[in-house]
Formats: structure tokens, sequence, C-alpha cells
């Protein structure tokens, strides 16, 4: 083809042609050629690795991996839901099904791969499905809503994610596995028999050795069961098919370009077709120079980077990639590096297994001691280092490397250990000393700076805690010191502060600061950042360490900030607003009219709260005690939305009214909010109870929310609605009441204990070392032993709850702190002034402007002048 502007073409727009569209703009081959791209799918590219966290959360826009303006900057012709259909190879010319007509210098194809279906009779039966694509997971989803039982055929890692969508609707799940084991490509026979342990004792039923014959229907043409080899019938609802992925190549056949004899579009080193140097393939639809098709992703962006800089002239080759795996499976982490299965010849094998705890770890050593490779299930907490041993010596025993905590001191090999070579993020390939180099001569001093320089940690995210660790090492090898301190007051984090104040039970700012501050803050007064803080740290921690649990009691008042020193929100004409408790949403009409009662009396205007509460805004500060007291006389208590604490548990209406309800969410989320009331934390909390999956609680953008099943509740963390929203993730499923609250209590103090000052959940869990799974093992298997020592300390919160307005309207000298003026405390604030507006009043803000009181129109209190 000859124009002015030379045009490539990609079709496929997965995981892998993102990525080399990426490569393209890196190259400044988008400023030199037209690019269009033919996109199957009708949406772009999205995260298929994480394709399962739909399931737990997260939607298709947090799925996605497209930002549009990357495609507008670069003028790149995206084309949704408009895929290849002929290409002319003569002509150089792509149709397209819309009739569109794209003519090529260079075709790039990215078609990926298609799921393997066994051609068993009634494969395509209703409530027979494939799991590869958004779309799929929504069919899923939808038919999931009126079945009871589901089967997956296929063991493997999708199958296994299949699983785990499937238990997560309720569904009573089954996995068939032809192989004699779960995983077998991944993982030997022990490893095969510690994971099926563990995944039985979650409630899955596990079919190995045996395959599909026949789905059996009913008299609707409907999936009623299967029909498996070893003659057994297996009744289930829907039949979820992940029996492996063949490439996609039938365009490739169909232009004339040479296919491999299983399939594959034969391609050079280069990543360019043997048949024509004008078309390219990578990711899951080529066959490598090594003759190996490649299903994973980080392959694949290697393929996308070689094509990339062949076009634009440079050398680049792909031979062959690391197979190294590490995924989350049901909740088991799985990891497979090297040589897994040891097929080098003379190779020896150090092996650790743990039946009851589920735990496998093998190594493949070489007889000079060369780690070759390994297989890791139930902890593969040290896989990102031993993955970057591989191929190299360890300055260790290998079975120091496996052995667990209280079996032979394992070692924990830093970062400083690793050579310059070693690959730490597989996806992009990108070296140790690559890293080094982001801190030392690109001048990055955090992980996300390093992530953007690099693209390390970008892709499957397995590697951004030793990621993290390389650059903090870094930073202080070049001199820099990491300063980890609350403030200029305390070298301690918040979190070390939260140990000390625990461990030596102090009871007061003032000996915390002199103890255990910085030299040069001893005798002082703090700051407006530790105060607060430690004020929080002290009050979360009042009736273990035996300090009082009233948090304007003594030195705790001047610790806390304008809205806890008034129990009350601040506003911006100097008002405040009172915001009773309601638990779970749910009142009775006589408190209605109280709280309608009090509105009125006082002139204060009412708005219905996105936490099912009622608030009452424009109190002058020596109106509240007033106020709160009615509302204590009517049964009412703070609901402490002026405090970094818990604030609501919404609920739906359950079960117990909704035709869709499986569960009572009113019942859970009066028990949560009123076991959690008045917990002080590092910043507030917020969490819903939802009575089904249809979710109308929102529970999954909360901080802790809780799923009815049809077998108990689900529990999800880290979930924020707020300015950075984020999904929450899936820490536990199908647990009993009282499981559910044990493990809540442990989230709860866990995450007091550990976080940062004014760290929301959802922050906290995206920054702890190895993030939601370190917080599973830690809250849910206590992996550190502490959770007896969590739920006694929320026990201590629970058995010694008061409520802060009750305390305050009881004693009259807590009162005398609630005035404008103190030395005039029956004077009113002038400032404080309000005009009509629908029906209600709202501040006088030109007043607030000018400082002056104008003669007309003020609402003053609740007297309109």
């Amino acid at each position: 083809m000859s124009t002015d502007t030379p045009t490539i073409v990609l079709i496929g727009h997965g995981m892998v042609g993102q990525r080399f569209l990426e490569a393209l703009a890196e190259r400044g081959l988008t400023a030199t050629h037209r690019v269009v791209v033919l996109c199957e799918e009708p949406r772009p590219a999205y995260d298929r690795v994480q394709l399962t966290s739909y399931f737990s959360g997260k939607t298709p826009e947090d799925l996605s991996l497209t930002d549009s303006a990357f495609i507008e900057t670069h003028g790149i012709e995206l084309r949704v839901g408009d895929p290849a259909e002929t290409v002319d190879r003569a002509a150089r010319k792509v149709t397209a099904r819309s009739g569109l007509v794209v003519g090529y210098d260079i075709l790039v194809l990215a078609t990926g791969s298609y799921p393997f279906v066994p051609p068993v009779p009634n494969k395509d039966a209703a409530g027979c499905f494939v799991y590869r694509t958004i779309e799929d997971l929504l069919a899923i989803e939808e038919y999931a809503r009126t079945s009871t039982t589901g089967a997956v055929v296929g063991g493997g890692l999708l199958g296994l994610e299949a699983a785990g969508a499937l238990k997560g609707l309720g569904l009573n799940t089954h996995i068939v596995e032809f192989a004699p084991r779960l995983m077998p490509v991944q993982v030997d026979e022990g490893g095969g028999a510690a994971l099926l342990r563990t995944i039985e004792g979650m409630g899955l039923s596990v079919h190995t050795g045996v395959g599909t014959q026949e789905i059996l229907t009913d008299a609707w043409g409907a999936v009623s069961g299967m029909k498996l080899s070893d003659g057994s019938e297996l009744p289930t609802d829907m039949v979820v098919f992940s029996a492996g992925v063949r490439p996609r190549d039938q365009l490739a056949r169909d232009c004339g370009l040479d296919v491999g004899e299983r399939g594959g579009i034969a391609v050079d080193e280069k990543c360019r077709t043997v048949t024509d140097p004008h078309v390219f393939a990578i990711g899951e639809c080529a066959l490598a120079a090594d003759g190996r098709v490649y299903g994973l992703v980080a392959p694949g962006y290697e393929q996308a980077e070689t094509a990339a800089a062949t076009i634009a002239a440079e050398d680049s080759s792909f031979t062959g990639a690391d197979l190294s795996t590490k995924l989350k499976l049901l909740g088991v982490d799985v990891a497979s590096f090297g040589d897994a299965h040891g097929t080098a010849d003379d190779c020896l094998d150090v092996v650790y297994s743990d039946s009851r705890a589920g735990l496998y770890k093998k190594l493949v050593i070489g007889r000079d001691g060369t780690l070759l490779g390994g297989i890791l299930v139930g902890d593969a907490e040290a896989y990102g280092t031993l993955r970057a041993f591989t191929g190299s010596v360890p300055p260790v025993a290998p079975e120091a490397l496996v052995l667990p905590a209280g079996a032979g001191a394992p070692v924990q090999l830093g970062p400083s250990a690793l050579p310059d070579d070693a690959v730490v993020c597989s996806c992009h390939n990108v070296t140790k000393g690559t890293i080094r180099g982001a801190v030392t001569e690109h001048r990055c001093t955090t992980v996300p700076e390093v992530k953007e320089c690099t693209k390390a940690g970008t892709g499957c995210g397995s590697c951004v805690k030793v990621l993290g660790q390389l650059v903090n090492a870094e930073l202080e090898a070049g001199g820099v010191e990491v300063d980890k301190g609350l403030c200029a007051c305390f070298s301690r984090t918040r979190e070390e502060l939260y140990e000390i104040v625990l461990a030596l039970g102090i009871t007061s700012f003032r000996e915390l600061l002199d103890r255990h501050g910085r030299e040069a803050a001893r005798g002082g007064d703090g700051c407006e950042v530790c105060k607060p803080a430690v004020g929080s740290i002290i009050a979360s921690l009042a009736p273990t360490i035996g300090a009082s649990t009233y948090v304007l009691d003594g030195e705790q008042a001047a610790l806390q900030d304008t809205n806890d020193h008034f129990l009350a929100n601040l506003q911006k004409n100097g008002s405040y607003s009172v915001v009773p408790r309601i638990p779970g949403g749910e009142i009775a009409p006589e408190k209605l009219i109280v709280i309608g009662e009090i509105a009125r009396d006082f002139g204060l205007y009412t708005k219905i709260t996105g936490g099912q509460r009622i608030d009452m805004f424009g109190a002058r500060v020596e109106q509240l005690p007033v106020i709160w007291a009615r509302l204590v006389d009517a049964g009412f208590e703070s609901g402490h939305a002026y405090g970094k604490s818990l604030r609501t548990v919404k609920s739906c209406v359950g079960q117990t009214w909704c035709r869709y309800g499986v569960q009572d969410s009113v019942r859970m989320a009066i028990d949560l909010e009123l076991r959690y009331r008045g917990l002080r934390s590092p910043h507030k909390l917020k969490s819903a109870v939802s009575g089904c999956q249809r979710e109308c609680a929102e529970a999954q953008s909360k901080d802790f929310g809780v799923i009815a099943t049809a077998h108990g509740w689900n529990l999800y963390v880290g979930g924020n609605g707020g300015a950075t929203p984020r999904h929450a993730d899936l820490l536990a499923q199908d647990l009993s009441d009282a499981e559910l609250v044990r493990l809540v209590d442990r989230f709860l103090m866990f995450y007091i204990r550990t976080a940062d000052r004014l760290e929301r959940t959802s922050v906290w869990l995206d920054r702890i070392p190895g993030g939601l799974d370190h917080v599973r093992d830690v809250v849910v298997h206590d992996a550190l032993g502490i959770c007896d020592e969590l739920e006694a300390l929320m026990a201590a919160h629970v058995s010694h709850y008061r409520d802060e307005w009750a305390e305050t309207v009881n004693d009259p000298e807590k009162l005398a702190r609630f005035v404008s003026f103190v030395n005039a405390p029956d004077t009113p604030d002038p400032v404080v002034a309000f005009v009509p507006e629908r029906d209600q009043m709202k501040p006088d803000l030109p007043l607030l402007n000018i400082g002056l009181r104008p003669a007309d129109d003020i609402l003053e209190g609740s007297a309109i002048r």
C-alpha cells in the first residue's frame, strides 16, 4: 500500500493489543503513522487477568485498561464492536463487519484465543456458558439468579476462578477436571493434593479423573445435569466450560497465512508472520518461533514490545518467555515458577508439606545449588524473591527458604540479595537494575513514580511488594532518610505509637510526647497533626489502658479537633448540625415525630442523609445540649457524625419485606451499628448490609460491607464511595452471624492498630504490605497469632461504651463549654443567622461575607424577623 501517511491496522484490542498501542506511542510511531484498531468486543481493552474480581464488586469500568485521553492524544482510530471479517493480503486491505475497508502498510493480528468447549451432546443448551469475557460474566450472573447448583468443566486457572465466581453467587458448586489433579499444568501431585484439601474445605465439590460425556437437559431444553465418564450423573442447573483455550487464528487461515498443526499463527523471532512480512501476530493467537503458543499476559506483552520495536526498526526479538505464575484462586495462594515440575536432568526437590494447614512448597534445585523453579500452594509470600533468584544460586540453603516460622528459622531475603539482572516484574520484563536506575538516575522517590517510569508493577501486580522494598532500600542506600514519623513532634509512625500506648498503658498525650517524642518536641504542646491522632489512639484503647472513655474528659478535650470538641459538625456559618443515631436506618413513627418537633422548635434545617439518617442543621453551640437532652429523653443517642469513628450501617429491608431477600439485613445492620458505635479510628468508618446479591444497600462501597447469601453472609472490606471511589474486596464468604461479627471485630481492630492517621480503609488496604492477602491471613487465619488480642480489645470497647451526648447533658461542668462567648455565656453569636428557603432556612451567606446584621429578612435561631 502506498499513501502519504503509512497505516498500521491492529485487529483485536485485548490486553496485548493495548500494550502494543502503548509501545507504538512510546516510540513515536503514533505521530508518524495512522493507527486503526478493529475491536470485536463492545468495550475497549480491559484486565482479563482480574476478570473474576467483577464478582467481588469491580465494575467493567474498574477493569478497563484504556484511557480515553491516551486514545485521543495519539490519534488512534478505535472501533469497538466492529471486528475484522476479511483480510486481502494482495491488496493489503481489511474489511470490517460494518463494511469499513481500511488499507494497511502493516497489519498486526492480536485476535487472542477462544474457549475450548468439549464436543459433548447439548453443549449449547440453555444454562451452558463459557468464561472468557465481561459479557460472559454478565450472562452467568443473570442466569445464576434462578439457579441453586453450578458445575465448572475444567480445574485449571480459569476453571477455579469460575468456580469461585459461582460460589460467590451463592450456588452449590462442583468442579469437574479430566486430569487426576487440579491445575495439572502449574502444580505437581503434592501441590494438587494440598489445593484439593483446601478447596474441598471451602464447601466445593471436586471431581478429578473424570470427563464430561453429556449435558443433560429438561423438557424445556435447559441444563438439568451432567453425565460423567465414570457413569455417574451430576445434577446441576448451569454449566460453565473452562477447559482451556485455542488460538483464534481463523482470520489468518482464511487469508492464507501459515498456522501450526495445533493452531497458532506462525511467526518468527520478530513476531512477523513467516508467510507475509507485512503482517505480525502477537499474544495468544501467535505460534512463537520456539514452537509455543503462550497463554499468559507477560509473554504477550513481550511480543507486543518486539513487534513495535521491529516496526520502529529497532533490534528486538522474542525467543521464549518465563511462564511463572502467581494467582489467588478461591482465596488460596498458588504460584509456580521456572522448571516447576523438575524436568531438567539430575535435579533435586526440596519439599515442605503441611496437610493440615493446606501448605505445599517445593523448590527444584540443580546439583550445583542453582534454583531451577518451584511450586507454592497456600503461602506464596516468597514468590517474588524466589522467582527473581531462579537461574542463580541463592545465598542460603534451599530448605531455609520454604520452612515456616517455628520449623527452622526461615530466612527472609531482602532486596539487596537480588542480582541487578534479576527480573522483578515478569509482565514487563523489568530488572532490579532498571528499578534502581529509576531511583538513582530518574530521581523517583515513590513506588507510583517508579511504576510510571518503568511499568514495573502495572501488570498482574505480584511484584509490587518487592518493588516497594527495592525503592526504599535504594533510597536509604543513597543516603536519603525515609522519615516515616507521624509529624515534627514524633519520629514514630502512628502504628508504632499505637503499640507503645497499648504496651505501656500510656493514658496521656503529655506522657507520650515527653517519653517518646522527638527531642526538640519534648516539653512542648504538640501540633495539630499529632494531638488528634494521639487522642484517637487513646480513645480507641481507653477501656484497655484505663483511660476515660469520654473524649472531653481532662486532657483529652484539648486533643480534639473542632467537631469532636463540641460533639457536633461545624457548618460554614458557625452553626452546628445534629445527627442522632438511627441504627440500620430503622426508626419508629414516635421517634420521627420527636425529630420533627425538635427541628420545628429550634428552627433547624432537616435533610435525610445518604447514610439513612436525619440531619438537623443550624443549631447554635449553646443550643446543642438542650437539643441533645430532648433526643436522649426520647431514646436517641449520638450518631458520631462528627468523629473519626463509625458513622452508619445502612441496610435494605432484607428478607422481612423484600421478595428477593435471603437474610434479615436490618437486624444484622442494627447489631453491627450498636456493637461498633463510638469506636474511634484513624478515619471515619461506614458500613452497610444488603439482604441479597442485588446490593441495594451499596455494601461494596463501604469500609466494611456485608451481603447476604443463601448460606450466610459475605464480608467485603476496603470500599470507599467518596472522592476516590473503590469497590470493596471480598474477605470471606458464607459466614454465620457469629463468624461475621468475629471477623469484623478483628478487621476493625487490626485496621485501627496499623493504619496511618486520616487513612481510610481503602487506602490502608492498598498500602499495607501484602494488601488484602496479608489482611486475610491475619484476620481470618490468625497468621500473626493476635486475633485473641484483637477480639479482647473490641470486647472491651463494647462493654465500656457510653453515649457522649448523655454524658454531657448530665454533667453541669461539661455543659459550661457550650457557649459562643466564655465571658458572655448568654450571648449568641451575632453572625449565626439564617434566611428562608423552600419552607426551611439556610445560612445567611451575604451576612457572612460582610460581617454585618441586616435589618430585615433574617432568621435568628428560630425567630424570623
